[in-house]
Parts: structure tokens; sequence; C-alpha cells
């Protein structure tokens, strides 16, 4: 492929610029004396609260504060410097947290493999401190799953949801708990899965095979390798809309890292678990926003028209200050995100995702009760039972 731009970055304000630029910079200094116009005529309070909302404010705090150029603001430095300070003091707490948990699961041979959190701060960007984090995520295999969950209620912490389901189907259209604990109030997500279901996704043992364990934290921690990880970072980017550059800035970072994944092994990867369009849309955000540099061998990702496609519409997110996981939204951004969600999902996950309606729900157990013996019902009832709550109003399926 040419180098020719993809994306057109005119929808993109003046601040959301001037963020990129940051990013993209070396020296901050350096970005305000070729790039004057970025730092005038802004509104520096929409500035820090998208700092905030993208999450990137540790990584660019400690640079702007050893700025010569006198061009931003002392106010906004403050504030900035304020958040920088708060979430290092959460990263080292997150971090002794995570060097407990991994520890005590240890004792108790259960694998787990971190999927985000401290772990990426330090083996991506060199310094916790890099990176924000609101909690642990960490994956264990389903058999070991309740054993986890007992270890976590013993170390004090409390789970926070209680999946209705009627023939055991949390397990695939789930993927996680949260976990909080009343004292220290971190958070945990424990996974089963890396992602929601129904999608097709690599093993716990075939992730555990390729996994790496940390040189900071210990032989007790491990995280994923950088084929999966990747894999992982852009579906949950994709996911979420990319609604925050951080998640895009740990592209970057995997990708200009000293493990960067491998070319052959990640594009084999990404198709054989139907993810080609949003590696494609990955990459292209990252080279296009992040001016990261792309091995030549992953262009025909980006060559991919849907790919195109899905990273144009990421541009809609980027100067909004929206959690997409937090309804109510907009009536704007719910329609467009409505609308994008399906998108990224390939064929084959599009018909997995409709032939799921047909499994039958916790819903339908209300909706007409029935004896465990006679359970199997359920799944000729399925249509008459979701149109009858249509028709009459009822509860959701969930």
């Amino acid at each position: 492929m040419t180098d020719r731009k993809i994306l057109d970055q005119a929808s993109l304000t003046k601040e959301v610029h001037l963020i990129l630029a940051l990013l993209n910079s070396g020296s901050p200094d350096e970005t305000a004396r070729k790039h004057p116009q970025l730092f005038t005529e802004l509104n520096w309070d929409l500035f820090v609260e998208l700092n905030r909302q993208h999450r990137v404010y540790p990584y660019l705090y400690s640079r702007l504060s050893k700025m010569e150029e006198k061009v931003i603001p002392s106010d906004v430095l403050e504030q900035l410097k304020w958040q920088y300070r708060r979430n290092t003091v959460q990263m080292l707490q997150l971090s002794g947290e995570m060097s407990n948990i991994a520890g005590q699961l240890a004792e108790l041979n259960i694998r787990c493999l971190f999927l985000k959190g401290p772990v990426l701060g330090q083996e991506l960007y060199g310094d916790l401190s890099q990176r924000t984090s609101r909690d642990l995520d960490f994956l264990v295999p389903m058999e070991q799953l309740e054993d986890a969950e007992t270890l976590l209620i013993r170390l004090g912490y409390e789970k926070e949801d209680k999946f209705e389901s009627l023939l055991g189907d949390w397990k695939w259209r789930e993927h996680h708990s949260t976990f909080v604990h009343p004292v220290s109030n971190v958070n945990l997500e424990l996974h089963w899965r890396l992602g929601p279901g129904p999608a097709k996704e690599p093993a716990f043992d075939e992730l555990w095979r390729h996994s790496r364990t940390s040189s900071t934290f210990g032989q007790n921690v491990r995280y994923l390798g950088p084929e999966d990880l990747f894999m992982f970072l852009a579906v949950h980017g994709a996911r979420h809309a990319w609604s925050r550059l951080r998640w895009l800035q740990d592209i970057k970072m995997l990708l200009m890292g000293q493990q960067p994944p491998d070319s052959a092994k990640l594009v084999r990867l990404l198709q054989h678990y139907d993810h080609n369009a949003i590696g494609g849309q990955t990459l292209i955000l990252a080279r296009e926003l992040l001016e990261t540099p792309v091995d030549p061998a992953l262009s025909p990702l980006m060559d991919n028209p849907k790919a195109r496609r899905l990273a144009q519409d990421i541009l809609f997110y980027l100067p909004r200050i929206v959690n997409l996981n937090t309804p109510p939204l907009e009536p704007e951004v719910e329609q467009h995100f409505n609308r994008y969600l399906p998108s990224i999902l390939s064929t084959r996950s599009r018909m997995l995702r409709s032939a799921s309606f047909l499994y039958p729900y916790a819903a339908d157990a209300k909706t007409l009760p029935l004896p465990k013996p006679l359970h199997f019902l359920y799944f000729p009832l399925r249509p008459l039972l979701w149109s009858w709550r249509k028709v009459t109003g009822s509860e959701k399926e969930n």
C-alpha cells in the first residue's frame, strides 16, 4: 500500500489535534516551536477534560512539566500535575495488590494471566506511572474459576455481579465478574474469557504457552505474549470504539517496544479468529493518529476496505467526553454506537450471535416456569417466549 492518508481528520477539534501532536512528539518544546498555532485560541478547560477522558494525562504531564516554552497556562499544568500524582499513588496500590493476588493464586496452583493494569504500564512504558488503570484484570482457566473466586472472598473482596442463567449460558455470554474490596476500594475483574461471547477466542492453555513473565513484578505475574496481547488490546479497543486514546497508545508502545508482535504470526492469529478488519482498523488508527511505524508485512490488513471504514468511524468519538459503558448516552452517540458495534463483527461472528438468540435465557424461565427435567423444552419454546415478552412489554432478556 502507499503512504497516502486514509483518515479524514477534519472533524477533530483543535484540542484533540494538540493532544495528538504532543503524543507524537519526542519534545513538546519542538512541537511548540514548529506548530505554535496549536497552542492559541484553545479551550484549555476542554483540553484538561479530554486528557482525563482519554487517560493520557500521566504520559503527557511527565513531558509537559519539563517544557521550556511557556505556552501552557500554569493552572492547566497544576491540574494535570494533580491528576498525575493521584494516578501514581493508585498505580502503586494496584501494583502491590497485583503482586499479592498473583502470589496467593500461585500458592493454590491457580494459573492466571494479567491482561492490563500496572504490568502493561511497566512492560510497555517502562514506568507504571505513565499509564492509568482503574482496576486489575486477570484471566484464569474456567476449571479454576470457583477456586479463584473463593480466594478473593477470603481476601475480603465482595462480588458485585449476579448473573441470571438458565442453562449455564453465563459461561460464554459473559466474560468476567467484578469484585470490590470495601476497605481498600480496589476493583478486580476476574476473567474466564478474554471477551464476551459468542465469539471464537484462544483457549487458556494456548495463551499460557505464549505468555511472558514480568521483568519487574516477578515470576508469579504473567501476561499475554506479543501477538495475543495485540489481538486482545485491538478487540477491546474496537469494542469500545477506541473512545480512549490510551488504548491506542498501548498499541503504539507495543509495536515500538522491545518485544513487538511477529508480523507473520499476528496475521495468522487475526485471520484464525476473524479479526482481520479490527486488526486493520487498529493499525490505521495507530499509524495515522499516533504516527506509529507499521511493518509493511501488515499492510494488507490496512488495505481492507472494511478496516478503513471502521477506522474513519472512530473519529466521531475522539472529540467527545463519553463513557460508552454508562448509559444514558446522548441520542447522537447512542445511534452512532448502535450502528458501529455490529459492524466490527465478521460474518461468522454475526451468524454466531444470531444463533445465540435461540439459546434459552433466564427470562424464559420467568415467563414460563418449568421443572428442571423439562428445561430442554425452552429451546423450541424460545422464539414464542421472546415474542410474548415483546408483545406484553415484559422484562428484558437479562
